[in-house]
């Protein structure tokens, strides 16, 4: 009984872009992960990349190669509408093979799922949170969709867990993910109060709750239910590996390095007081005076410095007035460094 989802298999290749449509979400739920920066606010993102207009969600999925899309929140279908116009951008613009899942806390009624249907949604995942949901989990097998429960694992909640497989088996339910229950800066409060701690120092995941995961699949195995589970070491060394990995090989310009973590080594060189125009005669006399290739040199306007190879920087360092670092920086929208070495 059951399988893996097809949005999980396109998740563990680093291809699933994540669809976050807005942070509004109608519960509390003390475990919720949402940072400070997304929760409550009724933006959309694509990654990292704030949704401002519609050509936002495609530039950030071609700059990955997805292959997918992930729709969550907040809780997505508080913003049905939105969600059903993004679905259809991405269907329209990547193909009927762009696979579409969409996670969900709600019981939405037939009508709203026929318009995600309708907009190309593949797949929906309940968080099942009240009874009422198992009616709407039955009106999605029925109009076709695949259909499978994703939960946080409680730890000693396994009898729990194997009731509600045996039961999304019955009504004709496709998959079940479980999910390493996890801290984050905005739930670690409220998790210690009730008791729960991490596994340990390096790790965000609480204790006892893969354990309860294991057993649950042992004893489902053993009855011929597969369930899937996903660890939080997994999902950042894994799944977020892969998609840095996929965009950076992706996005690099000729004088970036692709790291093994997937992140983009480079040299730069910063002037005091840059303005555009001062950058641009500092470039051009690299340029001239060293004979740097013009594709080995350009100009970042967005963080007002020159960006080169790491050995050209290097090279740069002892021969010119100019500061000269080593940085590593993510492939993402906002480009967070995370390494700066400055050179000699």
């Amino acid at each position: 009984m059951f399988r893996i989802a097809r949005g999980c298999e396109v998740c563990e290749k680093g291809a699933k872009l994540v669809l976050f449509v807005t942070g509004i979400c109608d519960l509390d739920c003390f475990y919720c992960p949402v940072s400070e920066k997304r929760r409550g606010k009724d933006i959309a993102w694509a990654n990292e990349r704030p949704i401002v207009n519609e050509e936002d969600l495609i530039i950030e999925a071609e700059r990955m190669r997805a292959l997918g899309a992930g729709v969550t929140g907040g809780e997505p279908l508080l913003r049905l509408e939105r969600c059903c116009r993004f679905i259809s951008i991405l269907k329209e613009h990547f193909g009927e093979d762009f696979h579409i899942h969409l996670y969900t806390a709600k019981a939405p009624s037939l009508e709203s799922i026929k318009k995600l249907k309708k907009a190309g949604l593949d797949e929906i995942r309940y968080h099942i949170l009240a009874e009422k949901q198992w009616k709407s989990i039955e009106k999605a097998v029925s109009l076709g969709l695949d259909v499978g429960i994703e939960i946080p694992v409680f730890p000693n909640e396994e009898g729990r867990i194997l009731g509600m497989a045996e039961r999304l088996g019955r009504v004709g339910g496709t998959f079940m993910n479980l999910n390493e229950l996890e801290f984050s800066d905005t739930n670690a409060e409220r998790m210690l109060k009730r008791g729960y701690i991490p596994k340990s120092e390096y790790s965000y995941g609480v204790k006892g709750s893969e354990e309860t995961a294991k057993k649950a699949i042992a004893i489902a195995e053993e009855r011929g239910i597969l369930l899937h589970y996903c660890s939080s070491s997994y999902k950042d060394s894994v799944q977020l590996r892969k998609r840095l990995l996929r965009t950076a090989k992706n996005i690099a310009k000729p004088y970036e390095e692709v790291t093994e973590e997937g992140l983009l080594f480079k040299g730069i060189i910063e002037i005091e007081h840059p303005t555009l125009q001062r950058l641009k005669e500092v470039k051009r006399y690299l340029v001239k005076r060293y004979g740097v290739p013009n594709g080995l040199v350009e100009v970042d306007v967005e963080k007002m410095r020159i960006e080169t190879s790491p050995e050209i920087a290097s090279f740069f360092s002892d021969k010119i007035s100019y500061r000269c670092f080593l940085v590593e920086e993510y492939p993402t929208y906002d480009r967070l460094e995370v390494e700066r070495i400055p050179l000699p």
